[in-house]
């Protein structure tokens, strides 16, 4: 494989604490100190004068809807998206048609997988058909490669069958993603609970829904020894309840994702279903205690939840329509906006957030410019305003709340394993 010198940029590496103008060197594939005098004359050159050159951004939640709902997406069109927006590494969830709970289901994500521009991880069901019936097979599903379990999209109601899962994850090492929602509190409910459903006449989705089984996680875990992770946490209790688990030294992590730190429920005013998720945009405070988290450690990383939905699902009364939204190509620009300009994180914090922590939850070899390491990079420029076209953008399905809307901080560059896969807008 040939080099490639990335010059004149700055470097930011969170996980050895680097942050200088200076140049990253590539070699087969592979982060180098520095590349001999022949490999240097024979180098591809990238000047990096004005960018960011920092790890791959590592995003541990997404749905790639493959296989059996390849209208909303594939593992190609959701890898080339990531691509975009400058992740070299993403773990898709198992709620595909059939879920992913066996082996066999597994081989298939990995073999399309083989194909993409970015690395993708699958992950397998907690339980059968994710009915939350009966275990699915922990061991074989880890086996045929799946990084951690989860049944998201629903929540495991049952506290005992979520014990025993507990309890097998921790004999195999696989972390537990939970979507923490006890479902009765929730029938019917699209929107947060609270003064803006009422006054749209939507049913409401109390945050102690989410706060409950945060709670029961945490003692669960405390109990087992297991590693839980609580996906896009919404709720300032939850935030909470997370801090106070981490003082205790309880074995939990959990997310955030950008549309939570950037938007409140207020948004759903004119009942666009582009901003309809679940779990529901929530209150101004919400917000803020969700920034908070993700300032002091209590949250460990960011997560998009990318849900690609179709226009014509989306395009359905409030009600009816799906949960989701797209996340991977406007990530880093509200990430950068909201905390960086807005929450005045350091830039550093941010990126850290987005590849060492977010690798470091599942344990994944992804995060870091160190030698020896992959040699996933992205490039950006922090500064660099543009409007985001939702139409014209690589996922296959089009629901972004942030269409139209003019961003800051862009994605120049992308980079997996030495190769250059997204430059200037257009996939290589």
């Amino acid at each position: 494989m040939s080099s490639l010198w990335i010059k004149n940029g700055r470097v930011i590496d969170p996980a050895s604490r680097h942050d200088a103008q200076g140049d990253v060197f590539i070699a087969d594939g592979k982060f180098v100190k520095s590349l001999t005098a022949a490999q240097k004359k024979s180098a591809r050159v990238l000047d990096a004068a004005g960018l960011v050159v920092c790890p791959g951004l590592v995003d541990i939640h997404v749905h790639f809807r493959e296989p059996g709902q390849t209208h909303k997406e594939t593992i190609l069109t959701g890898a080339q998206a990531a691509a975009a927006g400058g992740f070299t590494t993403v773990v898709c969830m198992p709620n595909t048609s059939p879920p992913v709970d066996n082996a066999g289901t597994i081989q298939l994500i990995n073999a399309a997988a083989a194909k993409a521009p970015v690395r993708v991880y699958p992950t397998g069901c907690i339980t059968v058909g994710m009915k939350a019936e009966q275990l699915a097979p922990h061991g074989t599903l880890k086996n045929a490669g799946a990084v951690a379990l989860t049944d998201d999209g629903l929540c495991v109601q049952s506290n005992e069958l979520m014990r025993r899962a507990a309890e097998y994850s921790k004999m195999f090492d696989l972390p537990l993603l939970d979507h923490c929602q006890d479902e009765s509190m929730t029938k019917g409910a699209v929107m947060n609970e609270g003064v803006v459903s009422t006054r749209l006449g939507l049913k409401g989705w109390p945050h102690a829904a989410e706060d409950i089984i945060v709670a029961r996680n945490i003692i669960l875990s405390a109990y087992s020894g297991a590693h839980i992770h609580m996906q896009h946490i919404s709720s300032a209790r939850s935030v909470e309840l997370m801090r106070r688990a981490k003082q205790d030294g309880i074995r939990v992590t959990a997310e955030a994702t950008p549309h939570h730190i950037a938007l409140t429920d207020e948004a759903l005013a004119t009942y666009d279903t582009n901003f309809k998720m679940n779990p529901p945009l929530r209150t101004e405070a919400d917000r803020r205690a969700i920034i908070a988290g993700l300032k002091d450690g209590t949250l460990d990383c960011i997560g998009t939840d990318h849900a690609p939905h179709t226009p014509d699902e989306k395009d359905r009364e409030f009600d009816y329509a799906p949960n989701g939204i797209l996340g991977l190509e406007t990530a880093l620009a509200v990430c950068l906006d909201v905390l960086v300009r807005q929450n005045k994180f350091k830039l550093p914090a941010v990126i850290d957030l987005m590849t060492r922590r977010a690798a470091d939850v599942l344990k994944l070899p992804a995060g870091t410019l160190a030698p020896g390491a992959n040699a996933d990079v992205c490039v950006f420029a922090p500064d660099e305003q543009w409007t985001y076209d939702a139409t014209k953008g690589f996922s296959k399905s089009r629901n972004s709340p942030w269409h139209g809307q003019k961003l800051t901080g862009r994605v120049r560059t992308t980079i997996v394993g030495g190769k250059i896969v997204y430059a200037n807008g257009k996939l290589v």
